[in-house]
């Protein structure tokens, strides 16, 4: 999604917000740009498509001495990529600059209003009303209501009257004069305002906006502060010498510093180079917070060799393995350790239901997740889709766990679903990759994937890590009681190794993708836990290849899908050793029978399928519990290979983001 930059020092705030911005384009983007703010006249840089293009007319513009500066890479919500629609907004004056991730869901209501008192808008965007609305502000003052309640009515209610209406409606002379002249009036107006600081002016206006937001904003008169505020989307500032960074994602300032400190909802921080000042708005309160060290590996998110981070990442899968079991798993006395779960231990006996949430990818994870926990632990689980749990009305209990999945732990539908608990005693807790996180801190326990930066678009090594770590999880529930819990735990530590070997035979798959590729529809089957892995093979194929892909149940052909075969619809089957291998067989046999092309996984060894089928990727056996692990990786590198074979853009498929923090 979107992406924010802020810089504030003693050195040039260039460097560091370009870099920032790059390091930021994986998560996708339309548009970048940039304000620089200095004792000179503030500048203002914006392109269409890539941070390059915003770094050659910036070299275009000579030596910036600015020490002060905004920057963002913007993926439309709002309007169509364009010049007048990237970030950062300003006001007409041209002395307040905002950039914004989020929606802004009652912005025609506040554009309208402004748009009323004379104010001009040339966007298409949400954003563009926060700047003129500060602006309003400043002019305007803010009224003891504002101050003392912030926020008039409920969400509902704002959304059909504004609150600049009620703030404003009792003011005398200055808000009478406000009339078809009106440009002229505030422009007067402009002269006498001072009474009202730039940051109660910020903060007036953010009672107003109703929806999520992340938002840098700065003001030409103070060249020395960046005011920043979130609700419901992720905001990080970075704490140097002598200078501080603003980030809508710690990626970006890594390079600078690994000292940070989290926003939390309603938070507001005015941050100076040598100062971090944070208030809460909706508490009234002065906020003190020690900034916190990351653990990440920078090298970890270089390229290399490799021609795309996806490839890299799908390479990184025995280390993921490796990284998600090590500490927590221990062979010789056959014991799982999850330290994140410690704390709630005699709670999770309690517990009779687990809840899990997610979306996309992680939302297949968590599809393993209800295989493996109901199998080992026997607590009955539901897994959802955390864009529709959060619409739903539902009994909960104390006996019920919410169990959240994200790789970026920012994933807003996500953390919608668990502000949906609040209040209701529901046990929280999570499975992320970021350390330090808004799911992270929003739960009540959990454990980290260790996974390490995921730079492409399309998730191969989160699916992977957090297959592993729900296998933990379940594990640890079962308390030693299952029958599987010894192989299971044994046969995960080996899992590295075997995945090790699918990565030394990539040419078979290679080779087959290729022939595969001109395809415009694919069908995936599976069974039991091999189900949700068609699911997710599927949506790799269409995310990077844009090749039309569905996933299914094998046991549904017969109910819709064996419509849709003939020679030129292919399947993939995942035919692994199971209990339920004839029935995959006989399914497959169907497809055959109607002139189906059909691609299988099978496990090593088995002979029946070759004489079956030609097109066969052999994965090492292992329990079928644990099969999800290195099945992934074949149905990555499929996909990979396709979009490869088709010259598409790997790492950055069309239309997406990496991390979704807004509905």
């Amino acid at each position: 999604m979107c992406g924010i930059v802020g810089y504030i020092g003693n050195k040039s705030a260039v460097k560091p917000v370009l870099s920032g911005l790059k390091a930021l384009e994986y998560r996708g983007y339309d548009s970048a740009g940039i304000s620089f703010i200095s004792k000179d006249k503030p500048l203002t840089i914006k392109q269409v498509g890539r941070v390059e293009a915003l770094e050659e007319e910036l070299a275009e513009q000579g030596t910036i001495t600015a020490n002060l500066a905004i920057g963002h890479t913007r993926w439309a919500t709002h309007g169509s990529p364009s010049i007048l629609n990237a970030h950062p907004h300003q006001n007409t004056d041209e002395t307040i600059f905002v950039v914004h991730n989020g929606i802004i869901e009652n912005y025609q209501v506040i554009r309208s209003r402004l748009q009323k008192f004379g104010y001009k808008f040339v966007s298409e965007t949400d954003t563009e009303v926060i700047p003129h609305l500060i602006d309003y502000y400043l002019i305007e003052g803010v009224s003891q209501e504002t101050q003392a309640s912030g926020v008039q009515g409920t969400d509902e209610e704002r959304k059909e009257a504004v609150p600049i209406s009620t703030v404003t409606a009792n003011r005398s002379s200055k808000r009478s004069n406000l009339g078809a002249s009106a440009g002229r009036v505030l422009g007067s107006a402009r002269k006498q305002a001072g009474t009202v600081s730039f940051l109660e002016a910020f903060e007036a206006a953010l009672k107003d906006l109703v929806g999520a937001y992340a938002i840098g904003a700065v003001y030409a008169k103070e060249p020395g502060k960046i005011y920043v505020a979130r609700l419901s989307s992720p905001l990080v500032i970075g704490v140097g010498v002598h200078e501080n960074f603003l980030a809508s994602d710690p990626t970006a300032i890594m390079e600078h510093t690994k000292k940070v400190i989290y926003l939390n909802d309603y938070e507001v921080a005015e941050i100076s180079a040598d100062d971090v000042k944070i208030h809460d708005i909706q508490k009234a309160i002065a906020v003190h917070r020690e900034h916190e060290e990351l653990d990440f590996d920078q090298e970890k998110a270089v390229l290399g060799d490799y021609p795309h981070f996806m490839l890299k990442e799908i390479f990184e899968a025995p280390q993921t393995i490796q990284s998600a079991t090590r500490g927590r798993l221990r062979a010789d006395t056959n014991t799982v350790k999850l330290g994140g779960l410690e704390s709630v231990d005699q709670q999770l006996k309690y517990i009779d239901r687990i809840v899990i949430v997610a979306c996309g990818t992680s939302y297949y994870a968590g599809l393993v997740g209800e295989y493996l926990i109901e199998e080992l632990a026997g607590i009955p689980v539901e897994v959802q889709l955390a864009s529709e749990f959060k619409y739903r009305n539902e009994p909960f209990s104390r006996s019920t766990a919410l169990l959240a999945i994200s790789q970026s732990g920012e994933t807003a539908d996500t953390i919608a679903a668990i502000k949906k608990v609040e209040g209701y005693g529901v046990l929280r807790l999570g499975i992320v990759n970021t350390v330090g996180s808004t799911i992270a801190r929003m739960t009540d326990a959990g454990v980290y994937c260790h996974a390490g930066p995921e730079q492409s678009v399309a998730s191969t090594k989160a699916f992977i890590a957090q297959v592993t770590v729900l296998a933990e999880i379940a594990l640890h529930l079962s308390q030693g009681r299952t029958r599987l819990y010894k192989p299971l735990l044994q046969e995960l530590l080996k899992l590295p190794e075997k995945a090790k070997e699918i990565l030394e035979h990539t040419e078979e798959i290679e080779i087959l993708a290729k022939k595969y590729s001109g395809y415009r529809d694919f069908l995936y089957l599976g069974r039991n836990y091999s189900y949700p892995c068609a699911l997710e093979g599927a949506l790799k194929l269409k995310e990077i290849s844009y090749i039309h892909a569905e996933g299914f149940a094998a046991g549904e052909m017969k109910h819709g899908p064996l419509a849709m075969i003939d020679q030129d619809f292919p399947t993939f089957a995942i035919a692994c050793k199971s209990p339920l291998l004839e029935k995959t067989l006989s399914n497959i046999e169907e497809i055959k029978a109607r002139k189906g092309p059909v691609l299988v996984i099978a496990t090593k060894g088995d002979k029946q399928i070759k004489k079956l089928i030609s097109d066969v990727i052999y994965i090492p056996d292992t329990l079928e519990q644990l099969q999800p692990l290195l099945i992934a990786i074949v149905l990555q590198l499929f996909s990979y290979y396709v979009a490869v074979e088709k010259n598409l853009n790997v790492d950055r498929p069309r239309n997406l983001a990496k991390s979704v923090t807004v509905e």
